[in-house]
């Protein structure tokens, strides 16, 4: 059985951003696996315009109410969508930018969280409509944020997925990188270690 893989870069250092590479890692260990089909979207290279009310107001008429302009704006939600449905996996590869996710993800993430598309409001609160997917989040960063008060970022994006409907979430770190060599290199040699298994599992 095929697993559709859908691989999402932010990093604004491109080949020399460690999140990009924890992609390339997964991206060569999938290949190698075989039974994995992968697509490969890089934010930061195929930029998003930050959501304007413009191109929300597009997505509140019907396609037959739209202006020709509102079909462009519509088309990036619409698209977005559509390669999220085509999957069962989602790697996200995230630096931390100033404690948070880059603007480019954000971008993503406001384009592909649509009340009514991939989650609607219930008497019981939001329910998601993304069912049977799982993601991967790859976290690089400079310092040494885990399980702290300062990783404000894995609990955002895992609130983010679980509202589209995506609960299943496996997390790898490769902390410390701005911390000295050793510090790097060993944590990057376990980040990879742990993609290892995950892509065994798949």
């Amino acid at each position: 059985m095929t697993t559709r893989t859908l691989v999402i870069t932010s990093s604004i250092l491109g080949e020399n951003g460690q999140s990009k590479a924890l992609a390339e890692h997964f991206i060569d260990q999938a290949k190698t696996r075989g039974g994995v089909e992968l697509t490969h979207r890089d934010l930061a290279v195929d930029e998003l315009p930050h959501l304007g009310l413009a191109e929300l107001g597009s997505w509140q008429a019907t396609d037959e109410e739209r202006t020709a302009e509102q079909r462009q704006l519509a088309s990036r939600s619409e698209e977005l969508i559509e390669e999220l449905r085509a999957h069962d996996l989602v790697v996200l590869a995230v630096p931390m930018y100033n404690f948070g996710i880059p603007s480019q993800l954000k971008a993503w993430f406001d384009r592909v969280m649509r009340a009514g598309e991939t989650f609607r409001y219930t008497e019981n609160g939001p329910e998601g409509l993304l069912e049977g997917k799982r993601a991967v989040i790859l976290a690089a960063r400079g310092g040494q944020y885990a399980g702290t008060e300062k990783d404000t970022q894995t609990p955002h994006l895992k609130l983010m997925l679980g509202m589209i409907g995506i609960g299943e979430v496996d997390t790898v770190f490769a902390e410390g990188l701005a911390m000295g060599e050793s510090k790097r290199d060993a944590a990057l040699r376990e980040a990879r270690q742990a993609i290892d298994g995950l892509v065994k599992r798949l």
